[in-house]
């Protein structure tokens, strides 16, 4: 059985279209959505389709409602989709045939003309390399929400995923780092209808913040032994220039000595804490 998971704050104008799509996509499917403290007429809209809608009485975040959808859901495979009328319904079948090739999960990858925006697209083309370069594998499109998922796989992390916009980045690395077995199929994205709930300012730095955190989720000495090295190559240079010039060891290359052993234990300390959380899935 296939459940389908769409998170939804005030999207009743795309979810007036979206669902009957999905039935005659997917008529044997369960679907799911997760009223994210919707102002508008999402409840009344989902009770009048017959779709399983869950209501959360506050907006708790795109991930919170994720979450929430994979815990209700039946189905031994769960389709993740935006209610913004992005996404393809007739495009499920696509995932699901590469899911049954051998993988756990199947992501939509967009291309550039996908992209919502120059800015969107460079932060998702920034994501994708340093996915890429932590992981060893080709990461086509860490941030996409379009994806298909074996359910039991899928509920080893949900205590791992945030509550807000980065719960694909999480799930993404998650099964990277427990030799889950993913998959990237390239699809078309369409016009969201209504309008996006990101705010370039403040996600903006919340999605910086993503950086950081794909290193220290996934391998964290990846991310803190350069820092290490840098701060070291700092204090060396500062070094042989005083020593050059003053004939001493000053205080400065002193500090950043210190600070390149302070982040490399720092790092072998984050390298343990990320073993300990994937100690029981690996």
């Amino acid at each position: 059985m296939i459940s389908i998971v769409l998170p939804a704050k005030n999207e009743a104008a795309a979810l007036a279209g979206l669902i009957p799509r999905l039935r005659a996509a997917q008529p044997g499917a369960e679907i799911i959505v997760i009223d994210d403290g919707s102002t508008d007429d999402t409840p009344r809209l989902c009770a009048g389709t017959g779709v399983t809608c869950i209501r959360q009485p506050y907006s708790m975040g795109n991930g919170a409602a994720i979450k929430r959808g994979a815990r209700a859901a039946r189905g031994d495979v769960l389709v993740f989709m935006d209610a913004d009328g992005q996404h393809d319904p007739a495009d499920i079948e696509r995932l699901l045939k590469r899911l049954d090739e051998g993988y756990d999960m199947v992501v939509g990858a967009r291309d550039w003309s996908g992209q919502a925006g120059v800015g969107r697209g460079v932060a998702n083309t920034l994501y994708n390399g340093l996915a890429s370069w932590m992981t060893g594998f080709t990461v086509r499109d860490l941030t996409s929400g379009y994806r298909a998922v074996r359910a039991d796989k899928f509920r080893e992390f949900i205590h791992l995923l945030p509550n807000g916009f980065s719960y694909p980045t999480t799930i993404t690395m998650a099964f990277f780092r427990s030799a889950y077995a993913v998959a990237y199929e390239p699809l078309a994205v369409h016009q969201r209808i209504g309008k996006s709930h990101i705010r370039p300012l403040r996600d903006g730095v919340r999605f910086l913040l993503i950086i950081f955190k794909i290193a220290t989720l996934y391998s964290p000495l990846k991310l803190f032994v350069p820092a290490s090295l840098l701060f070291f190559a700092l204090g060396l240079g500062n070094y042989i220039h005083t020593f050059v010039t003053a004939h001493r060891l000053t205080n400065m290359s002193v500090l950043l000595f210190s600070a390149s052993v302070i982040v490399f234990l720092i790092g072998l300390i984050s390298e343990q804490i990320t073993a300990l959380m994937y100690k029981a899935k690996d």
